[in-house]
C-alpha cells in the first residue's frame, strides 16, 4: 500500500514538473512573438479607406482604395494611380494606357 502512494506522489510530481516546463516554454514563445510584432512599422492607412470603393491603376493594374490613390483629371475623366511613378509613366504616353483605365 505504501508503494502505491509513493508511486502516486512521484507521478503527480512529474506531472507538475512537465506542466510547469510547458508553461515556461509557452511564455518564452509568446514573448518572442510579441517582440517581433512590436518591431513592425504600422502602416498609416486612413480609417475610411476600407469602406471606400476600389479603383484600378491603368499602368500596373493594381487595385486600391480611392482615398489612397493618386488622382489625375484627363479629358473630363478622373484616372487613379497607385504611385507617382505610375502617374508619370502614364503622362509620357497616355494613349497607350487609355484602354486600361
Amino acid at each position: 500500500m505504501m508503494t502505491f502512494f509513493a508511486r502516486l506522489v512521484r507521478y503527480l510530481f512529474w506531472i507538475l514538473v512537465v506542466s510547469w516546463s510547458v508553461s515556461l516554454l509557452r511564455r518564452l514563445v509568446n514573448r518572442m512573438a510579441v517582440s517581433t510584432v512590436k518591431n513592425d512599422v504600422p502602416m498609416d492607412v486612413p480609417n475610411d479607406a476600407v469602406t471606400q470603393k476600389l479603383v484600378r491603376d491603368p499602368i500596373c493594374g493594381m487595385h486600391l482604395a480611392e482615398g489612397l490613390a493618386v488622382a489625375q483629371r484627363e479629358g473630363g475623366e478622373v484616372i487613379y494611380f497607385c504611385s507617382e511613378a505610375c502617374r508619370e509613366k502614364f503622362a509620357e504616353v497616355p494613349k497607350k494606357f487609355a484602354a486600361n483605365a
